[in-house]
Order: C-alpha cells, then sequence, then structure tokens
C-alpha cells in the first residue's frame, strides 16, 4: 500500500519523501534563500527520559509545598474526613507525630486549621484570640519539638463562628471593621505563641494592613504575612467546611469572596494586599483559576502560592478509587501545572504523597 505524499502546504513537503524516508535538498530559485532548509524536530529532545529531563521548564520539588493539617481537641484521636479520605484531624499529641513525618519528608511549612467544639463558638470569634486556645498551643508544641518547621496559622472567624461565616454577623451582613479588629487580635495571639506566618483567609477589606500595623508594632516585624489574595467563592471549598464543621448556617459567602467570573478584580486585589505588606499572595481554589496564577505572577515580584484545594484533592481520590485514572501521575502532573502557572509556593493535601513520589523518581 502506498503512502500518499505529504500536502504541498507542509514544510516537509520539500524536504522529505515520506515513503522513503529519504531527505532531499529543497529546491528553490532565490539567489538569496538557502539551498538547503533545515527542518526543526521537536522530537529530538523528547527520545529519551535524559533528554526530557534536560530541557524540562518546569521542575516540581518537595520544597513547594505546604502541607495543611486539621487539629482538634482530645489525647489519642486520630478521625479521618469522609469527603477527604487519607486526610485527618488529629489531636495535638498524635500532630506532633504527623508533623514530623513531614519534616522527614523534607517538607518544610505546614498551614493549620482548628476544629472548634460548638460550645466554644459565638458570633464574635471570641475563642480565636484564646491565648490558651488550640491554635497558640499547637504552634508552641510543634516550635518546641521542631523549631525549623515553618508554621503558617489561619486568621479568620468561620472556624470559631457560631455562623459559619468569616466575620462578625449583624442583621444577616458581615460587619468588615469589626470582623478586621478580631482578626488582628488573632494574629497578634498566634505571632506571640511562635507562627511563622500569619495568613488571612477572610477577605475582609483592610485586614492585611491592620494586622502588618499591629504586629509591627507589637514588635513582631519578622512574622510574614501570607495573604488570600484571590480567594474566590467557589464549589469546590466543600469537604474543607466538613473538615471543621465551618459550613455556613446561613447564605454564602458572596458579599466577601470573590466572583468566580472575575479576573481583573483578582489583580487588584493583589495589588491592595502587597501595599498593605502582603509577604506572599495567594490564589484559591488553584486548579480552575491557573490564569489568575499566570496573570499575578506577570505582575508581582513577590512569592505567589496556590491553594490545591479540598474539593480537587477530592476529585482526584474518588476517581482514582474507581480506577479511571492513575493517581500519583496525576497528582505530579496538576502540581506541576500549577507551578508552571507560576505558583512559587503549593498549599495541597498531597504534600506527603507528592514528596514520596518525588523521591522515587
Amino acid at each position: 500500500m502506498s503512502i500518499p505524499p505529504p500536502r504541498p502546504e507542509s514544510p516537509l513537503a520539500t524536504v522529505v519523501n515520506i515513503s522513503t524516508k529519504a531527505t532531499t535538498p529543497a529546491k528553490t530559485t532565490d539567489a538569496t534563500t538557502p539551498a538547503e532548509v533545515a527542518i526543526y524536530r521537536p522530537r529530538r529532545l523528547r527520545r529519551t527520559t535524559a533528554l526530557r529531563r534536560m530541557v524540562r521548564e518546569t521542575a516540581l520539588t518537595v520544597n513547594d509545598f505546604i502541607y495543611p493539617l486539621f487539629v482538634m481537641e482530645g489525647e489519642g484521636q486520630k478521625a479521618e474526613i469522609p469527603s477527604m479520605p487519607g486526610c485527618f484531624r488529629y489531636s495535638l499529641d498524635l500532630l506532633l507525630a504527623e508533623v514530623a513525618t513531614a519534616y522527614d519528608l523534607s517538607i518544610g511549612a505546614i498551614a493549620l486549621f482548628p476544629l472548634i467544639p460548638d460550645y466554644q463558638k459565638d458570633n464574635i470569634g471570641t475563642e480565636s484570640h484564646n491565648p490558651a486556645g488550640l491554635i497558640p498551643r499547637t504552634v508552641r508544641a510543634i516550635k518546641e519539638a521542631l523549631p525549623d518547621m515553618v508554621v503558617i496559622t489561619d486568621i479568620a472567624l468561620d472556624p470559631y463562628s457560631s455562623e459559619g461565616h468569616d466575620g462578625i454577623v449583624q442583621d444577616g451582613e458581615i460587619l468588615n471593621d469589626e470582623t478586621v479588629a478580631v482578626l488582628v487580635k488573632q494574629a497578634l495571639m498566634h505571632a506571640e505563641a511562635g507562627a511563622d506566618f500569619v495568613a488571612p483567609s477572610d477577605m475582609m477589606d483592610g485586614r492585611v494592613g491592620a494586622i502588618r500595623r499591629a504586629l509591627d508594632a507589637a514588635g513582631w516585624i519578622n512574622v510574614g504575612i501570607l495573604a488570600y489574595s484571590a480567594k474566590y467563592a467557589s464549589a469546590y471549598y466543600g469537604p474543607f467546611r466538613d473538615a471543621l464543621d465551618s459550613a455556613p448556617k446561613f447564605g454564602d459567602k458572596k458579599t466577601y469572596q470573590m466572583d468566580p467570573a472575575n479576573g481583573q478584580e483578582a489583580l487588584k486585589e493583589v495589588e491592595l494586599d502587597i501595599l498593605e505588606g502582603a509577604d506572599i499572595v495567594m490564589v484559591k481554589p488553584a486548579l480552575a483559576y491557573l490564569d489568575i496564577i499566570y496573570r499575578i505572577k506577570q505582575r508581582t515580584n513577590l512569592p505567589v502560592a496556590a491553594y490545591n484545594v479540598s474539593g480537587e484533592y477530592a476529585m482526584v481520590k474518588a476517581a482514582a478509587k474507581r480506577g479511571w485514572l492513575d493517581e500519583q501521575t496525576v497528582v505530579l502532573e496538576t502540581l506541576t501545572s500549577m507551578k508552571r502557572a507560576g505558583a512559587d509556593l503549593i498549599l495541597t493535601y498531597f504534600a506527603k504523597e507528592a514528596a514520596i513520589a518525588l523521591q522515587q523518581m
């Protein structure tokens, strides 16, 4: 069976006889044109594993990862989160062991999220700035056990709120400035406990500047701010809210979190947070917002973080359980896509699994 010649418009048509694989000089009547046309073949650099590694543009490493962890009251407690298979809520004693395991895998940073009992919740988040509260105790214990581990704490009221919102509620409205005042107290408590970074995730206006001024005034000039600068009102957060029992008791969070349809707004939010003193800016979620990560990275020299959120994690786990995809391959491809888009840091529940996979490559 003969193979038809290439179409005339193909750049290979003038130099390659497909049926014989023979290379022939290109014909030209223009004296200024070279007698032969050199062909660039991208597949030359894909031939072997070594070549592909040599020219790889994006290299994922364990240093890119921040490991989110859920902590709860009690002792000897470890409870799997049903909607996040492989993720657990830990009492402090067992959390320390998990942090040590992560440290041994060269994961250098963790982000803490608390499960607060209902009896400690109220509308103004009083427990959020209790110096003897769950997060300050956890930070102190981690820093005592592993001083080099970077500890990042969540600054928001929703885990502590009886209403499940990120701010103080009055007549169905989320109060901005009154909430910021409480967030400042929370950030100061975490800094005093030893947190390396506080991470305001609430999306209240002006909170980064207020926290920075308060930290500096109190002498915590080296405590950084990882700002959830572009946090979208996303449907991907469901499993996380299950983990912390922090779903809104009424309405939604669309009056303070961003509209998923907006891109320019994210750039403005990032600009404001940088002007107010953020050290790192973050996009949440990550996978459906790679374009936002890219656009932000083009406009700032600050580190850009991406949050590979609970819904993204749960989708991969569910598909892998059914044999629909190879989990490890998909995880590494997904995390690489976030770094390729511009993320310098990635908060991911896959941190341990990815660290192990990278060690084996």
